[in-house]
């Protein structure tokens, strides 16, 4: 069985392109094979800048011959029908198969498709892939017509067997197959011809080419981390660029050089932002103070003076670069040091969205509500309001406008250095706090407080303009912002009733929007004036707010919109605990699901309950109690909820179930009281017995009325006791 090699050479492939190629081009390959008929045992991709490849091992020579049975139409049916059925299976009359069936005798063809070299089907599909290769971005070069994202030079395609190594013939814009490649562009030019993927690999890594981007990596890391540790320092660690760096580089060479003593005292994340962003350098630490002294680049070829002109081209350019941070530095720190208000005033020019005003408006609301939740997280209510309005001012800083990844790192420094409380400053760079699911969570109190309002602003703003996500899309991260408020609340403990403080936001934006409004409708005027010398008038309507009854207080309907929205996160964030949606829509059911803490201590205690044997049978009981007594009412026509009486008790199981109940509710009321919900949860799991009990013993619609209406009063108990602690009727199974 032959394997098989392809090469795609190329300009050079932008690294952040190559391992998606990598991938696209084994699918494509592969998939197209199967598809013709070759199965294989095993397949690789492999990329360098300047090249695709792909090793596919254990490939049929041949395509089976396959066998096809097709039924036509009956005997006697219209000539045309049976021409039309002759073309499509590609024979004769005569070579048609008269059959009985049940519906007549039908016509049958037997249709034999013959193997196929391997070698025809790959040029096909290699013509095929390339043709249509997925880029991102790609180019025409010459006069030809064929795309790639680089001019392609060569494709190298070829079957090897026992008997040695075949081209497969193919021709592609006047590029021809062949069996050849080429080495390192500086240290190995020239072409040279291969026999197998093993003589391949070999032979690029003598001409100075590391096929495999893995090792391309790892050679760099050992590399930088080795001659860091020889000048007693460190590298500090970043997966992303070393993958970059692998991706532009065929014959890696680690090369470490210094960074200009006047830049040293330059904050570490300017350095290594600027390093990595500009010249794909690696930050070089002491790990003892933590600052940036040395950096590490990597050069695609080894020379004469062991890198030394590299380096100082590197140096010179390096310097040019830090030069401007500095400048940007020093003239933001005299901003913050004579008023940072400059950078604020700065935002009312800045457009936040252009429904919910400019950058400042949106931080009046954020400040404001950091005031109202000061109170629930226990932060300073003026210290809260206070560094959410400084939270952002990095925004209109110099270095944030060049590097807008440091924003709130940079206002951290700013704030600082301005005098203010190390609390406030450190609300700049961690109000950004959580981004993700493993993104780490603010602990302070005013870091968590204007966090939680800076994300709950988000969510009531593009609710009060009805931008929410719809399917895949999400183009302003709702989806994150409402993840980020559910791991604050559940990881600082917070206790509060969410609908208040939506309802509070939401009529904030309402006044942005009308502002916002007012605005554009003034600025559609002026410009209907200046192209019609005519006046008009414009106005702004306002928003119309709905609300809603919500555990007896009067709620904007939006927000139970948005609160729903945020339960849905809820469901997926739970889902990693192991707690079912059932179980937590079960917990939803109940009063004060705006407050999520306490939504969720009471859905991991019934996820706990509904893991016992107790639990999942108490379910049932409670599922058979409320069916049976749901249909008697609809069949009578009242409810079933007076109280049932003891004393028309016939049985011991009846008798026991009445005890079970009152010893049980004496739990339950006061454990849920003092929301102890797995005390809760477990009294009402040791009903299972009596309940079971009950069920055995007894037939609830007797023809005795009295028996009847008490026993259906004794589940309507259970049904109370039991939904008292979640709304049962909504778990599954």
């Amino acid at each position: 069985m032959p394997d098989l090699l392809i090469e795609l050479f190329s300009e050079e492939i932008p690294a952040r392109m190559q391992t998606r190629a990598g991938e696209d081009l084994k699918k494509r390959i592969t998939d197209g094979l199967v598809e013709g008929g070759l199965t294989y045992a095993g397949a690789a991709a492999f990329t360098t800048p300047r090249r695709l490849t792909l090793t596919v091992q254990g490939l049929l020579g041949e395509s089976p011959t396959v066998r096809e049975e097709r039924k036509g139409p009956k005997v006697g049916a219209p000539d045309k029908a049976i021409e039309g059925f002759l073309r499509g299976a590609g024979l004769t009359r005569d070579q048609l198969e008269e059959r009985d069936t049940p519906k007549g005798t039908v016509y049958f063809a037997s249709i034999e498709k013959p193997g196929r070299p391997a070698a025809d089907i790959i040029a096909e599909v290699l013509e095929t892939t390339i043709r249509n290769f997925p880029w991102p971005k790609s180019m025409r070069w010459g006069g030809g017509a064929l795309r790639w994202v680089r001019p392609l030079h060569s494709i190298l395609c070829i079957l090897t067997d026992e008997a040695g190594a075949e081209v497969v013939p193919m021709e592609i814009d006047g590029i021809k197959t062949g069996d050849s490649t080429e080495g390192h562009r500086f240290m190995a030019p020239g072409r040279f011809s291969v026999t197998s993927f093993e003589d391949y690999e070999a032979q690029l890594k003598r001409a100075h080419v590391v096929l495999s981007p893995t090792e391309r990596a790892d050679h760099v890391w050992a590399d930088a981390q080795n001659m860091a540790f020889a000048a007693g320092l460190e590298v500090v660690d970043d997966k992303g660029l070393l993958g970059e760096v692998a991706g532009l580089v065929e014959w890696p060479v680690v090369l470490m050089g210094e960074i200009g003593a006047e830049f040293l005292d330059l904050p570490p994340e300017v350095l290594q932002t600027s390093m990595k962003e500009h010249q794909k350098f690696f930050s070089v630490k002491d790990p003892k103070t933590g600052r940036i002294e040395r950096f590490i680049t990597v050069a695609n070829r080894e020379t004469a003076d062991n890198g030394a002109t590299i380096l100082a081209g590197n140096q010179k350019v390096l310097s040019a670069r830090l030069a401007d941070a500095k400048f940007f530095w020093e003239n933001d720190l005299r901003v913050a040091k004579s008023d940072m208000s400059a950078w604020t005033d700065a935002l009312k020019n800045v457009t936040f969205h252009n429904k919910l005003g400019t950058q400042a408006e949106r931080i009046d609301r954020i400040a404001a509500l950091a005031r109202e939740l000061a109170s629930v997280t226990g932060a300073d209510a003026d210290q809260a309001e206070k560094a959410a309005r400084l939270a952002k001012a990095d925004l209109s800083s110099e270095m944030v406008y060049e590097f807008p990844e440091l924003q709130g790192l940079m206002g951290r420094y700013y704030i600082e250095a301005a005098g203010e409380d190390a609390a406030v400053a450190a609300v700049a760079q961690e109000h950004y706090s959580p981004l993700g699911p493993s993104d780490d969570v603010p602990t302070a109190p005013l870091s968590v407080t204007v966090a939680l309002a800076d994300k709950l602003d988000t969510l009531t703003g593009f609710w009060a303009i009805d931008e929410k996500p719809t399917g895949s899309k999400d183009p302003f991260a709702l989806r994150r912002a409402a993840l980020g408020v559910i791991r604050l609340m559940l990881e600082a403990n917070l206790r509060c009733q969410l609908h208040d403080y939506q309802s509070n936001q939401l009529k904030r934006c309402n006044e942005s929007i009308g502002s916002a409004s007012a605005k554009i409708a003034k600025e559609a005027a002026k410009v209907f004036k200046e192209k019609t010398g005519g006046g008009v008038s414009m106005g702004f309507a306002g928003s119309i707010t709905v609300s809603s009854l919500v555990d007896g207080r009067q709620v904007d309907s939006r927000s139970i919109d948005l609160l729903s929205f945020i339960h849905d996160r809820l469901k997926v964030f739970l889902r990693d605990e192991g707690i079912r949606h059932d179980i937590i829509d079960a917990c939803i059911a109940m009063e004060g699901n705006d407050d999520l803490t306490l939504l969720v201590k009471r859905a991991r205690a019934l996820n706990e309950v509904l893991a016992t044997e107790d639990g999942e049978n108490l379910v049932q009981g409670f599922k058979r109690a409320n069916n049976i007594l749901t249909q008697a009412e609809e069949k009578d026509g009242v409810e079933y909820s007076y109280g049932a009486d003891p004393k028309f008790a016939e049985t011991d199981g009846e008798k026991a179930l009445f005890a079970a109940l009152d010893a049980g509710q004496a739990k339950i009321a006061p454990a849920l009281e003092a929301e102890d919900f797995p005390a809760a949860m477990a009294a009402m799991a040791e009903l299972r017995a009596p309940v079971d009990a009950f069920f055995e013993d007894v037939q609830v619609n007797t023809d005795n009325d009295v028996l009847r209406r008490n026993r259906l009063n004794l589940l309507s108990q259970i049904r109370a006791i039991c939904s008292s602690v979640a709304d049962l009727t909504r778990i599954e199974g």
